[in-house]
């Protein structure tokens, strides 16, 4: 999906350099699920099953466009 890979790309452009080791782990686990479980947590219908991931939705979700 289009929007996915924008929202993806928007944390890439933005967030990628600065981020640990471990966030950039959370993120690459985050790529690793299916387009319909990311567009359903991205929209607010579900919520990823751990913390970590439900955190880097918010992060994503909340950078700047």
């Amino acid at each position: 999906m289009r929007e996915l890979d924008q929202l993806m790309e928007r944390y890439l452009d933005q967030a990628w350099r600065e981020a640990t080791a471990d966030e950039r782990g959370v993120f690459l686990r985050l790529l690793d699920s299916e387009d319909d479980k990311l567009w359903r947590w991205f929209l607010g219908y579900d919520a990823p099953p751990d913390a970590e991931l439900a955190r880097m939705v918010e992060r994503i979700r909340t950078l700047p466009r």
